[in-house]
Parts: structure tokens; C-alpha cells; sequence
């Protein structure tokens, strides 16, 4: 919440404790400790800007009736040098506060004066944190999955920072393992098939049109002098050909997105640094490891999980799992992160319980690492769901879908639902230009704005700054609305640090752009009343510094005309 919202309920918090304590001074009521209680907005603002429940909670200890004891409280209260204008009691005890026309103009000052820091805070106290997201198998092309989780997470990670965290954004690359292996095999087959004919490609292997380019490329280089030698030797050099260019087309691909990482780290660091052998020696000294038909498992049963798994394989190759849990051991104990945020697939539920325990094991809080799991995204062109095989290297990809639908739009539309939902890509949506666009709605309200501003001014009519008494003219029900939403930009963006959900500034907005039209159909900007539209204009301004630094965070462009 923004500096004067978060004064304002601390005032009422004071209040109505002074007004209880006087009441007991007085003999009005008993003495009694006075219990925490709630001031909340209610859902209905025509009932008041809060709603308290005090005397409800303190009804047992003063043994009396709540409204009894609002009766007393509100007698004994003093609005002496606070926002609160009046007060209703309501139903069987409620106390209802209304405020006063100095708190909306207050509100309205605020997001003036802090421009583009408004709604920005000291939640987060600068503890580190470190965003993982998309890291997608460095073997092909990124698709719409890894779209969507590029969205949120980079999204996520500017929530952060202006929620008061430290912030950093980080991309694993899987260069070792068996996808790899896989790689430097289908590059292997497409290589020789261009010289020798009867080589088939198994059906588990990449047939993406990438695979084939690379093996061509090579060739063009090398001829087939790799024929000649043995199977690991042409794999190497192959994958050692083209897992660098697959590397560096995923930056290129992430930037176009907007997207720039703090650091790319490889899994490769970790087997020749001697990090994941380290860690298999150090869960074997915690005494959850045993060994069963060679292989070394871990025990995972000891932490809750429903059933152990391996650590290192009978052959002496350790599992997928290795390098994992010490890459997350390295985020939090090496590089010392208050807190590591995942964005995974949905279908890795059942990976993070079996992290979090090794984890455990190892002596590192579990509570420190946070998974965002993330459900699938079905693209939908003319109601109807298209349909595409990874295998067959027939898949969206990220390229394809952002050669299609504008930046900003794709951006927005992934962060429309929380991560855990379901969602359909009306690819027809995206492009429109109409207000049932989301997108286009918000930067046409922003447009609108700026249009305003704009066109006064050519008028002769300039923007200056206001006193307090102008800005408590805006007292319109929409202006009052639109205010309202301005006052919770902050702590929208709070809540949203604290669910791992960018969508709810989507949503925030949206709403926003919602209340602005409403206010802009309902109240003249221009009018005979220099005072008022100097007022107005000023509320003009200040919605769209809420706008544009809500698209700011959301890497989402601002335009001044469309």
C-alpha cells in the first residue's frame, strides 16, 4: 500500500485503541485488553472508504453488545489531525469511516510527486533473490511453453525489484546429460546421411529442421573427413559445432523478447568445477543414501516424499537429479540467495518434493526454494485449437508466434492468468485493435491521456501543479473511483511479489483503464472551472504515470498516439 494509505489505516488503528481507552478511563466501559482487530475496505465503498470490526472483537472482554460498544467507542473518538471525515455504525456492530476530501487529494499529490517510482516500496527489505526461468534445452528452438514462462518469469522478477527485493534473473543451460547425448546423436545421423544412404533416424530422436541445418553447415566446412572416425569423435565435434549457435540463437530469441538475463549458468560448470560429486558425497554423510544392485539411492521417504530414487546409477553415471539439486545447492549456499524462484512446467510436481528433500538432507532450508509451477498454453486461431508436434519439428516456436503477434501483446496475454491455470492464445485477439483487446485497451487509455494533455495544452491550457484545496475538488463519484485504484497500485504489486503472480497488475491495469474511461465519459477535463480543471487534468496526469509504470514493469510499450 502506498506511504499515505498505510498511514491512514494506522490512524484508524490509533483511534479507535485511544477512544477504548479513554472510554475505560471514563467508566464507559470495563476494563478490558483490547485484542488485535481488523480495518478493511469494504466491498461496497457507498458504505464507507473502511470498515472495522473492534467492537466485535472486543465484545467478550467488555461483556456487552458490539453496537453497545461502537456507540461508546465512537463517542470517545477524536478526528482531530487525521483523514477520517465521519463515521456510521452499521448492522449489529460495524464501525463504517468515511474520508475526507484531504485523503483523496493526498492520493493523487502522492503519485505526482513520486512519478515513476509510484508503486514502488521497501517491502522485500533488498533480501536476495534469484529468478529461474524458461531454461530450455539448449537442443532447438524455444516454443510457446517456454514463451510463457519467459513472460511471467521476467515479469516476476521486475515485481520483485519494485516490491524492494534484490533481484536477479538467471537462465540454466542443460549442456550436459542426456538430452545432449540425444543431440550429438540425431546431428551424428543427419551428418551421415548426407553422405551415405540406409541411415535411419530412431523415433526418440530430434527431427527438427534445426538438426539438419546444423549437420549441413558443418559439412560445408569439414566435407566428410568425419566420416571416417569413430561415432564419439563425430558426435563431439558436432554438438561442440552447433550447441554454441543454439546458445547464442536463444539470447537472440530472449532479447527480441525483452528479455535480458543476469547470468547464464551451464550445467557443465558443475561437473567439471566437482560441485555435483561433492554433493553425492555430502548426502552420503548425511546418512540418507544406501546402496541397493550397485546404484546409490537417496532416501527420500525419510523427508515425506512417497518412494526414494537414484542418485548415482549402477554403471557409475549419476542421475539428472545430480546436477540438479547442486545447482540449487550453489544458488542458495554458495551465491547465498535469501530465496530461489523456479518456473516449471506443471508436469515437474513431482520433481519438487524430491529437491526440496535433498535439500533438506544437506542441511539448507527447503523454504528458501519456491517452484512456480506452470500450465500449458493451447494457441486458438478462429476458435479452434492449433494443433503442432515437437517431434516432429513441426512446433510453435517462440519466433514464429512473436512473427505473428506484436511484443507487448504477448507479453500482456501471458500474464493475464495466474501460472497455475490453464490457458488459451486467441492468436485473432491478440492482433485486434479494440477495446476487447486487453493490450490495446490499456496503452489507448494511456494514448487517450496523453492525447488530452496534449491537446488542452495546444488549446493554451497547461498542466500546472495543484494546491490541496484544488485537488480535494475531485469529489465526482468516478473521480473518487478512480482514485481509489491509483491508492492500490502499491500494495497490488506487494501481493503480487508475495503470490509469485504478475497477473494480478494485468488485471490491476486493466481495471485501471476501465475507471479512467469511466471518469473521462462522466466528468468534463475542460470546463468554466479554471480551479477544477487544473484538478482534473492533474488526476489525468497521474493515471497515466500509474499506467505506464505498471507497462514499464511489464516490458509492455506506452505509446502517446495510436
Amino acid at each position: 500500500m502506498s506511504i499515505l494509505v498505510a498511514e491512514t489505516k494506522k490512524q484508524i488503528e490509533d483511534l479507535l485503541i485511544a477512544a477504548a481507552n479513554k472510554a475505560m478511563q471514563k467508566g464507559d466501559l470495563p476494563e478490558c485488553e483490547l485484542s488485535p482487530f481488523k480495518v478493511e475496505v469494504p466491498a461496497d465503498r457507498k458504505n464507507g472508504d473502511y470498515a472495522v470490526n473492534a467492537a466485535m472483537v472486543w465484545a467478550r472482554g467488555f461483556k456487552s453488545a458490539p453496537r453497545a460498544i461502537a456507540e461508546k467507542l465512537m463517542a470517545n473518538a477524536d478526528f482531530e489531525g487525521t483523514y477520517i471525515e465521519k463515521f456510521e455504525i452499521a448492522g449489529p456492530g460495524f464501525i463504517n469511516l468515511f474520508l475526507s476530501d484531504k485523503y483523496y487529494a493526498g492520493i493523487v499529490a502522492d503519485v505526482l510527486a513520486k512519478g515513476a517510482d509510484y508503486g514502488k516500496s521497501n517491502y522485500g527489505a533488498g533480501k536476495r533473490v534469484l529468478v529461474e526461468f524458461v531454461s530450455a534445452n539448449p537442443t532447438g528452438p524455444m516454443h510457446i511453453g517456454n514463451a510463457r514462462g519467459g513472460a511471467l518469469g521476467d515479469c516476476l522478477a521486475a515485481v520483485m525489484e519494485a516490491a524492494g527485493f534484490y533481484t536477479e534473473r538467471e537462465f540454466y543451460i542443460n549442456d550436459a546429460g542426456n538430452q545432449i547425448n540425444k543431440f550429438g546423436l540425431s546431428l551424428s545421423l543427419r551428418y551421415q546421411q548426407l553422405f551415405a544412404d540406409g541411415i535411419e533416424m530412431p523415433e526418440d530422436s530430434y527431427h527438427g529442421d534445426d538438426i539438419v541445418a546444423h549437420a549441413k553447415a558443418f559439412a560445408e566446412i569439414n566435407g566428410d573427413k568425419f566420416m571416417a572416425l569413430d561415432e564419439e569423435t563425430r558426435r563431439k565435434a558436432l554438438v561442440e559445432f552447433a550447441l554454441p549457435k543454439n546458445i547464442e540463437g536463444l539470447q537472440t530469441d530472449l532479447r527480441k523478447y525483452r528479455i535480458e538475463y543476469d547470468t547464464w549458468f551451464k550445467e557443465s560448470t558443475l561437473h567439471n568445477n566437482g560441485e555435483a560429486a561433492r554433493i553425492i558425497e555430502l548426502l552420503k554423510q548425511s546418512g540418507h543414501t544406501y546402496t541397493q544392485e550397485d546404484a546409490l539411492w537417496f532416501k527420500a521417504t525419510d523427508f515425506g516424499c512417497d518412494k526414494d530414487f537414484v542418485l548415482v546409477r549402477a554403471n557409475g553415471v549419476p542421475t539428472y537429479v545430480v546436477p540438479d539439486i547442486a545447482y540449487h545447492y550453489n544458488k542458495l549456499e554458495t551465491r547465498k540467495f535469501d530465496k530461489a524462484i523456479d518456473i516449471l512446467g506443471a508436469d515437474h510436481h513431482g520433481y519438487v518434493p524430491r529437491l526440496k528433500a535433498a535439500l533438506t538432507a544437506l542441511g539448507v532450508d527447503a523454504n528458501r526454494l519456491d517452484v512456480v509451477l506452470m500450465q500449458m498454453v493451447r494457441l486458438v486461431r478462429d476458435g479452434e485449437v492449433i494443433k503442432a508436434s515437437k517431434r516432429s519439428g513441426k512446433a510453435i516456436t517462440l519466433v514464429t508466434l512473436l512473427d505473428e503477434v506484436p511484443i507487448d501483446a504477448a507479453r500482456f496475454f501471458f500474464n493475464l492468468r495466474e501460472p497455475n491455470s490453464h490457458f488459451d492464445f486467441d492468436l485473432d485477439l491478440a492482433v485486434s485493435e479494440s477495446n476487447s483487446n486487453p493490450v490495446y485497451y490499456v496503452q489507448y487509455a494511456y494514448a487517450r491521456i496523453c492525447s488530452v494533455l496534449r491537446n488542452l495544452a495546444e488549446g493554451g491550457t497547461e498542466k500546472r501543479d495543484c494546491t490541496e484545496d484544488e485537488l480535494s475538488l475531485l469529489s465526482a463519484p468516478e473521480e473518487r473511483e478512480l482514485i481509489i485504484h491509483l491508492s492500490e497500485m502499491t500494495n497490488e504489486i506487494i501481493q503480487s511479489a508475495k503470490s509469485y503472480d504478475p497477473a494480478r497488475l494485468t488485471h490491476y491495469v486493466n481495471e485501471l483503464a476501465t475507471k479512467f474511461h469511466k471518469f473521462y465519459a462522466a466528468c468534463r477535463v475542460k470546463g468554466d472551472d479554471e480551479a477544477l480543471t487544473q484538478a482534473r487534468l492533474n488526476l489525468c496526469y497521474a493515471t497515466g504515470i500509474a499506467i505506464k509504470n505498471v507497462l514499464d514493469m511489464l516490458k509492455i510499450n506506452a505509446p502517446e498516439k495510436m
